[in-house]
């Protein structure tokens, strides 16, 4: 069984896979934001992914706008991420599903909290006539 934190690494090679596919110049900062992850993280990220052949970086340090990088999907990083994609699918299936579940589980506890607030809220007015010793049915 793959440990949760291989499972987090998978899907965040995935998320970077899929921003660079999208858009190759991004800068670093750039995709730390999108992703919500740190800049150092990603650039961890990037590395593991080069290093792995899985992304190709190219320098553009003459380029106008100083961008530094543009980072390209290898045809090994390309298939990686396709299996990549099946699996995280199947991981967010599960979580919907599971978080699915929960949800019915609090609307039920919520409804049932309503239910007795209810009945709380009427049992007062009947109380005394109750504790009287007479009964409103007859």
């Amino acid at each position: 069984m793959t440990s949760r934190q291989a499972k987090t690494q998978e899907d965040t090679y995935y998320r970077v896979m899929q921003r660079l596919q999208d858009s190759p110049e991004v800068s670093q900062r750039q995709l730390a934001e999108q992703l919500q992850l740190s800049l150092g993280g990603i650039n961890y990220c990037l590395q593991a992914l080069v290093t792995k052949g899985w992304i190709k970086a190219q320098n553009f340090s003459n380029s106008k706008t100083k961008l530094g990088y543009a980072y390209f999907l290898t045809p090994a990083g390309a298939a990686e991420k396709a299996g990549l994609a099946g699996r995280f699918l199947k991981r967010k299936l599960a979580e919907y599903e599971s978080l699915k579940l929960e949800i019915e589980a609090l609307q039920i506890e919520a409804l049932q909290q309503d239910i007795a607030t209810n009945a709380q809220t009427k049992s007062p007015s009947s109380a005394p006539a109750q504790a009287n010793g007479t009964s409103q049915t007859k």
